[in-house]
Parts: structure tokens; sequence; C-alpha cells
């Protein structure tokens, strides 16, 4: 499903921008997926295939009229209908801002620690990342005691572990002999 999304956000994208409307864009988008993933109704309206498609777009030309988004984003949302992914809005709104963030020399850093870092520790990372990678970068921290100590960070499929579980693990192996 994730490279449908991205095709899908990559068309956005390229829309979007054309329009000078992106940022506003993303916006619509992420309120819709909210606002679709927290509905089971709607949810349900939309992802069973049952439900006969005159019926969707009804509701789906309610909510459009309703929420007074923009031509983009209602032809966006029409054209998932359409081609039955609708269901699917959240991982295209998801790949979206990732598209959107590459085409402006943005990335994003998930950073897992074993408690809250710092706001000083967190703005020595983000320079730190940003003259590593030469671009921008968005930190997103999140917290598991799991990890024991230390940092493991991903940008995109990279991985940088650091943390103390994997250093006890590897620590373990050498001992094994294995």
């Amino acid at each position: 499903m994730q490279t449908v999304a991205r095709r899908y956000a990559l068309a956005l994208a390229d829309v979007a921008i054309e329009r000078r409307e992106e940022r506003e864009v993303q916006a619509e988008m992420s309120s819709w997926a909210v606002m679709i993933e927290s509905n089971p109704q709607l949810r349900e309206v939309f992802a069973n295939p049952t439900i006969p498609y005159e019926q969707k777009r009804r509701v789906l030309e309610d909510l459009i009229s309703r929420s007074k988004v923009r031509q983009t984003t209602a032809g966006f949302l029409q054209v998932l209908l359409k081609n039955q992914r609708l269901s699917q809005l959240k991982d295209v709104v998801d790949r979206f801002a990732n598209v959107l963030n590459e085409r402006s020399g943005v990335i994003a850093a998930n950073v897992m620690t074993a408690r809250d870092v710092p706001e000083k520790s967190k703005k020595a990372l983000r320079e730190a990342l940003a003259t590593a990678t030469g671009k921008t970068v968005q930190l997103n921290f999140m917290t598991d005691v799991d990890i024991i100590g230390g940092m493991v960070t991903r940008i995109g499929s990279t991985v940088f572990d650091g943390s103390v579980r994997t250093q006890l693990e590897q620590l373990a192996i050498q001992l094994s002999g294995k």
C-alpha cells in the first residue's frame, strides 16, 4: 500500500505546488484524515465494498460542501473515492507530508530515547543531523524505557542505534563466542 499511497501523494504534491497551495492543502487533507480515522461510521462507509459508489459519493459531496475545502482538496478526495482509495487517506496524507518536506529540503528524523530529552540537547542533535545530512531536520521524539539509555535515530530507512540495550546485546553475543 505504501507505493500506492506515495504515487497519490506525489500527484497531489505536483498539483498543490503548481497552484502554490501546498501547506493549505496539507492542512485540509490532515483534517480529513483525522475526521475519517476518528469516525468509525465514516471509515466503514468508505472502506466497505458493498456500499454502492453513488451512496459514498453523496456522503463525500455532502462533507465537502460542509467543510468548504479548496478545489484541489475536493478534487483529490473525489479521485480517491472513485479509485476506491479513500480508506487509505491517512497513508496518503503521511506520504504527502513527506513529499512536501523532501521537496523543500526538510527531512524527518524519529528519535527514541529512554527518557525525555532537554531542549538544549534537542537543539544540538538537530544541528548535528542538519550538518551531517545537509538538510533542515524535523525531529520527532518518542520515549521507550526498554532501550535503557542512549538513543535510536531513524532517518528514512537509515537507523543509527546507540541504545544501551543494543550495546548490551552485542556484548552478550561477543562474550558467548558466537
